[in-house]
C-alpha cells in the first residue's frame, strides 16, 4: 500500500521521484507509514494526500481528525480487520454502512465487510496515518501493544512496586497494573510534565501535557476506569473505597541508575467516574542553575542582588504553572550554606532539598502559611520561604519578618511586576509597608522552545512582527522559523520550554509612587522608564534569536500599550 500512495503522489507531482525513494527507504527503516515520514520531512502536508488520494479513486475524502464518527458504529468491524487492511466504519444510514479505506480499489476487502457487517457498503478514503490514529481512538489503544512497546523500549530501567499489591500478580488485575506501569514508564520517557487519566461515557482518555500542551496518549473502553482509578490510589496509598470526595496523594519511583521520581496523584470525582490527574517531578529534571533559568544578564544579576540582600521581600509572580517553583527553587539552592537557617512553608513539597527546613501545609489541622511563618519566627531563620500570600494575614506577616532582619521569598498570582504592588494594597496591606519591605518583583511566563530536529526557516511577514509590538526600524534584524513537526517533539514542532521574565525593582521613584496611590498604569510606565523590560519584550528577544514562534509570543504575553 505504501508503494501505492508513493507512485500516486509522484504521478500527481506533489513528490519528486528521489525523494520518494530516500521516504520510502525511512519508512522502512523506522517502522513508520510512508505518508507519515513524507509529512514530517515537509514534503507534503496532510491534507494535500488527501486530495490526491480522492482524485486518484474518484471516490468522496475524508478528514478523520475532524470527523466525529458515530458512536458504536467503528466497533460494527472487529478491530483486527480494521488494522490489517486500514480500514473504519463511519457511519451508518439504513442498510448503508459508510467506511473510510484508506485503498478503496480492494475489492476484495468490500466483499468481506459486506458479509462481515450485514450492510451495503459505501467507500470513502482517508489517510492511512489518520485511519491508523482513529482506531487507536475509537477502540482504544490495544493495552498489549502499549505494554510490549513499553518493554521493547528499555521499560525495564523503571522499577515500579507497591508494598501493598504484588506487580506480578497473575489475577484479574494483572493487565491493569502492567498498563498503568507502562503509562508511567511512557511519560517519564517522553519527559511529560502532567498526566490527566479521563473517564468519559463511552470512552476512558489518558492525556500526556508536554511542552505545556496536551496530547493524547491513548483511551480505552469506559469500563476499564475504575480498575485503573483504583490501582492508582492503591500505589498513592489513597482510600479505594472512596468514590466521592477528592483525594490527593504521592507515589515515588524508583530507577535503575539509583534515580527517584515522584508523582503527585489527584483524583477527582466526576459524573463518568474518578478522574486522576499524575504531576510528575523529577528533581534530576529541575533546573537549578540560577544562569540557566533564561534570564537576561541584566535582569539576573538584579534578581541575585536581591536575594543576597540581608533582609528584605522578593515575590515571584504568574499563573500555575508558569515556573515560579524552578525560580525559587534555583534561588534557595544559590542560599544554601552552612551558616545559613532557611525554612519554607510548601503546599505541596514539591521537591526535597538537604539542609533546607521544608514544612508540608496541613488545612486539616490548620496548619497554613500564616502559622507556620508565625512558628518559624520563633525559630532563629535567616531566609524564609512562603509558597503563596494568599490573604492578608500571610502578606502582613511575611512583611513583618521582611522588615525585621529576614529574607522572605513568596509567590502571587499576578498578571504582572506593577500589578503586584496594587494587589498587595488591594489585599489591605498599607503602601508605607510595602514600600518599605518590598524589594524585588519578577513576573515570569513559560514559552514553547522550537524543535531543533525540525525547525525551518519562514517568511518573515513585516505587518505581523510589527502587530506584535516590534518597532518598524527592528524588523529587518528578525529571523522567523517554525517547526515542522517531527517523533522528536511528537508531531508539535515545540521540544521543551523556556522562561520570559519582567523583573520591576522597587525604585525610589516607583515607591514615591506607590505612596502616592498611583496605579498598576502608571507604576508601570516609570519602571519601564528606569529600563524594565517588559514579558513582551522579553519574549520577542526569544523569537528574535530564533529560539520561538509568533504565536508562543501572543499566548505568553500581552503587548505594550
Amino acid at each position: 500500500m505504501a508503494v501505492k500512495i508513493g507512485e500516486i503522489l509522484v504521478k500527481q507531482g506533489l513528490v519528486r521521484p528521489e525523494a520518494m525513494v530516500k521516504a520510502i527507504d525511512e519508512s522502512q527503516r523506522s517502522g513508520h507509514k510512508l505518508t507519515q515520514v513524507l509529512i514530517q520531512q515537509g514534503l507534503v502536508k496532510e491534507s494535500q494526500v488527501l486530495k490526491a488520494l480522492e482524485t486518484f479513486y474518484q471516490v468522496p475524502s475524508i478528514d478523520l481528525n475532524n470527523f466525529a464518527i458515530q458512536p458504536g458504529v467503528a466497533q460494527s468491524v472487529p478491530r483486527e480487520v480494521c488494522e490489517k487492511h486500514l480500514i473504519l466504519p463511519v457511519q451508518k444510514v439504513g442498510q448503508t454502512l459508510v467506511v473510510a479505506f484508506s485503498d478503496p480499489g480492494n475489492i476484495f476487502i468490500r466483499d468481506d465487510l459486506r458479509f462481515l457487517a450485514r450492510s451495503k457498503i459505501q467507500a470513502v478514503v482517508a489517510t492511512e496515518t489518520a485511519i491508523a490514529a482513529a482506531i487507536d481512538k475509537y477502540f482504544g489503544a490495544d493495552i498489549g501493544k502499549i505494554i510490549k512497546d513499553t518493554e521493547e523500549d528499555g521499560g525495564d530501567d523503571i522499577q515500579i512496586s507497591v508494598e501493598s499489591i504484588d506487580a506480578d500478580s497473575d489475577g484479574d488485575e494483572g493487565p491493569i497494573i502492567k498498563f498503568v506501569n507502562a503509562i508511567l514508564t511512557d511519560a517519564i520517557r517522553k519527559k511529560a510534565s502532567d498526566i490527566h487519566f479521563e473517564p468519559y461515557e463511552k470512552r476512558f482518555r489518558v492525556r500526556f501535557r508536554i511542552d505545556g500542551v496536551m496530547l493524547e496518549a491513548t483511551s480505552q473502553p469506559s469500563a476499564s476506569s475504575a480498575a485503573i482509578a483504583s490501582r492508582i490510589k492503591i500505589m498513592a496509598k489513597l482510600d479505594i473505597a472512596e468514590k466521592r470526595r477528592p483525594q490527593d496523594g504521592r507515589i515515588k519511583i524508583k530507577y535503575r541508575g539509583g534515580k527517584d521520581m515522584d508523582f503527585r496523584v489527584s483524583v477527582l470525582p466526576t459524573i463518568w467516574g474518578e478522574k486522576v490527574v499524575m504531576r510528575l517531578l523529577d528533581k534530576s529534571n529541575l533546573q537549578l542553575d540560577m544562569t540557566k533559568l533564561g534570564m537576561e544578564p541584566d535582569d539576573l544579576y538584579q534578581l541575585k542582588d536581591a536575594i543576597h540582600m540581608p533582609q528584605g521581600l522578593v515575590l515571584i509572580t504568574g499563573p500555575t504553572g508558569s515556573g515560579k517553583t524552578t525560580t525559587i527553587y534555583s534561588a534557595l539552592v544559590d542560599l544554601n550554606r552552612p551558616d545559613v537557617n532557611i525554612s519554607t512553608a510548601e503546599d505541596p513539597v514539591e521537591y526535597n532539598f538537604e539542609g533546607i527546613n521544608q514544612v508540608q501545609m496541613n488545612p486539616d489541622i490548620d496548619l497554613n502559611f500564616a502559622v507556620a511563618l508565625r512558628s518559624f519566627l520563633r525559630q532563629d531563620p535567616d531566609i524564609i520561604m512562603v509558597g503563596e500570600i494568599r490573604d492578608l494575614e500571610t502578606a502582613e506577616i511575611a512583611m513583618k519578618a521582611a522588615s525585621t532582619g529576614h529574607l522572605v521569598v513568596s509567590t502571587l498570582h499576578t498578571n504582572d511586576a506593577p500589578q503586584t504592588v496594587s494587589r498587595l494594597m488591594e489585599m489591605g496591606v498599607a503602601g508605607y509597608i510595602v514600600t518599605s519591605t518590598l524589594t524585588l518583583i519578577v513576573a515570569q511566563r513559560l514559552v514553547g522552545r522550537l524543535c531543533e530536529e525540525c525547525k525551518a526557516p519562514v517568511e518573515v511577514v513585516p505587518k505581523a512582527l510589527i502587530e506584535i509590538g516590534v518597532e518598524p526600524k527592528e524588523v529587518g534584524e528578525y529571523r522567523l522559523f517554525k517547526g515542522r513537526g517531527c517523533h522528536a517533539c511528537s508531531n508539535t514542532g515545540i521540544k521543551g520550554r523556556i522562561a520570559i521574565f519582567e523583573v520591576m525593582k522597587m525604585s525610589e521613584k516607583i515607591k514615591e509612587l506607590v505612596l502616592n496611590g498611583a496605579s498598576a498604569a502608571d507604576i508601570r510606565n516609570m519602571a519601564r522608564a528606569e529600563g524594565m523590560r517588559t514579558l513582551r519584550r522579553a519574549a520577542l528577544l526569544k523569537l528574535k534569536r530564533g529560539e520561538t514562534t509568533i504565536e508562543e509570543v501572543v499566548n505568553a504575553s500581552v503587548k505594550d500599550s
